[in-house]
């Protein structure tokens, strides 16, 4: 039989092993950049699964919920004012029809935009400017912008950068302390909280170029799958995101990804079937309807 000196030294050291295991197990899970801390939600197009996309109830409603991010898409107006709608025709979200850059800002702001995929029986909301959202949130919610049919909109880019710019300086000269986006292993000073992406690669280099201090997402359209190595290895050159669907992820994408230390965001995520599968593979985050 075993004496007491005997008992007493197998439970240090059983101890003393617990201990180990629980470091490690720490160690693991925050040097991981698949696990889930830091996963973002980004609420697509605002909360719009709730409220009207794209308009100001949608993005407060992502807010209230908690979301990391609000998501929207901007074009030009005729007056080559930058107006957030996603469809190049006021069509399908407002009580009017023509092509955005039919109309002025001041005639689009003045439209009823209660349609798209809300639930809400909301009486009346407008289309809004880049400006007044970014009046809302720069600096107190962060923003995934998305440039629109950039070949349609030439100079988008630059008055996008221009007014990005205009709310940095602003902030900066107001005393805000900014914010650190993490953005795929790079630490980037981005005061008012902004990624800006695109479906077309040459829109997102030049936006790389004009605002070097702000993340670039490279958004994927299926018919860009799938990515070669050269194409990758090329867009993670200015790209601190891959946004990729849902549909065409697979672990291996996720790891070719995050070998060249850039973060992958799934969309549009709708369910959470979905939202269980994604984590799983290892994103991100997620671009989503129904934030919280």
């Amino acid at each position: 039989m075993m004496n007491r000196r005997d008992k007493a030294y197998i439970w240090r050291r059983m101890g003393i092993l617990l201990v180990l295991l629980g470091c490690a197990t720490l160690i693991v899970s925050a040097s991981n950049p698949n696990t889930p801390e830091g996963f973002l939600i980004i609420a697509h197009r605002g909360a719009s699964g709730h409220e009207p996309e794209n308009t100001m109830a949608a993005f407060e409603e992502a807010e209230r919920l908690g979301s990391d991010f609000i998501e929207f898409d901007v074009q030009f107006s005729k007056d080559k004012e930058l107006v957030v709608i996603h469809d190049d025709t006021v069509d399908r979200t407002t009580d009017h029809q023509g092509d955005v850059d039919d109309y002025t800002l001041d005639e689009l702001e003045r439209m009823d935009a209660p349609a798209g995929n809300g639930e809400s029986q909301a009486e009346k909301e407008k289309i809004v400017s880049l400006e007044e959202v970014l009046d809302r949130f720069a600096g107190k919610m962060a923003m995934l912008i998305e440039i629109k049919d950039s070949k349609r909109y030439p100079g988008i880019e630059e008055q996008v950068a221009e007014v990005v710019n205009e709310y940095e300086r602003r902030l900066d000269t107001s005393g805000f302390a900014g914010q650190r986006a993490m953005t795929g292993g790079m630490e980037r000073k981005n005061s008012a909280g902004i990624i800006i992406q695109s479906y077309d690669f040459e829109s997102t280099r030049l936006m790389h170029n004009l605002l070097p201090n702000v993340p670039i997402a490279a958004l994927i359209h299926e018919d860009k799958h799938p990515l070669t190595d050269a194409t990758l290895d090329a867009l993670v050159s200015f790209s601190a995101y891959i946004h990729y669907p849902k549909e065409l992820l697979d672990e291996q994408i996720v790891e070719r990804i995050h070998e060249r230390g850039r973060k992958v965001i799934a969309w549009t995520i709708q369910n959470d079937e979905d939202m269980v599968k994604m984590k799983k593979l290892g994103v991100d985050g997620v671009i989503t309807d129904y934030p919280g």
